[in-house]
């Protein structure tokens, strides 16, 4: 285990916190922040459990004030930071002719701002530890739907963000990527399928069954698929990696 510490958020659930478990191997410390704090104090033993020092962070990190707290404290606790994960942010599924400009904004508030503003402050300890940043994207990007409409346009600017983030990296020492899953199972997704399912009356089951034929997959992923991928693109192995845009979506998108 290296003597390095890693933030990562929305680390209460699904993809963050399987990220933040896996992530306890390699670091000495992690920085657990998110909005639920019961939550948060389970991640935050089995992270210790790892091995690794936990901090925990109840926040919101759509308020403007929120990446500055979090960066603080994360300084004062361990004096460094090394890889900044930005997990956190779920876009609503609103159709475009349906979404009000509040529901657009608030999609972005968390999961592009927020991921913005953190690592804009995090930026000069990255610097200085020559680190990594990975944001949270997705399939939308590529392939953006009336239905999914603000996931799509959300998530194709975090992408555009990661790549101007790893520009100014080249000259800073820090490596940037964005990370686009497909069909992961969390608990975010299982409630999707239980709405779709109560709309076109039929069973969960089934309902898990016809959307997963529906996206082309073999199965659905599991958070801990893309925890791994997390885990190695801020690890020394993927250092020349930057400026990337990585696919873990068992095969959804099919074009090149």
């Amino acid at each position: 285990m290296s003597k390095a510490v890693a933030i990562v958020t929305g680390a209460s659930s699904g993809i963050g916190r399987a990220t933040a478990i896996r992530l306890a191997r390699d670091f000495s410390g992690v920085v657990l922040a998110a909005r639920r704090a019961a939550a948060l104090s389970e991640v935050a033993e089995e992270v210790r459990a790892q091995g690794a020092e936990p901090l925990a962070l109840e926040i919101d990190l759509m308020a403007p004030a929120a990446a500055e707290s979090v960066v603080d404290r994360a300084l004062a606790k361990f004096g460094r930071i090394d890889a900044l994960l930005n997990i956190a942010g779920a876009v609503p599924g609103i159709d475009l002719f349906e979404m009000t400009d509040e529901q657009w904004h608030a999609g972005a508030a968390l999961k592009l701002h927020g991921a913005r503003r953190l690592t804009l402050r995090a930026w000069e300890a990255l610097k200085a530890a020559k680190g990594s940043v990975v944001l949270m994207a997705g399939n939308a990007a590529e392939i953006p739907t009336a239905p999914a409409a603000a996931a799509g346009v959300i998530n194709a600017a975090i992408v555009a963000l990661a790549k101007a983030f790893a520009d100014r990296g080249l000259e800073d020492g820090v490596q940037v990527n964005s990370v686009s899953p497909g069909p992961v199972m969390t608990g975010r997704r299982l409630s999707m399928i239980e709405k779709w399912a109560a709309a076109h009356k039929v069973g969960v089951d089934q309902a898990k069954q016809t959307l997963l034929t529906k996206s082309g997959v073999g199965r659905y992923g599991e958070p801990q698929d893309i925890a791994e991928l997390m885990a190695f693109l801020v690890s020394p192995a993927a250092r020349w990696m930057t400026g990337a845009q990585l696919r873990i979506d068992g095969g959804e998108v099919k074009s090149i």
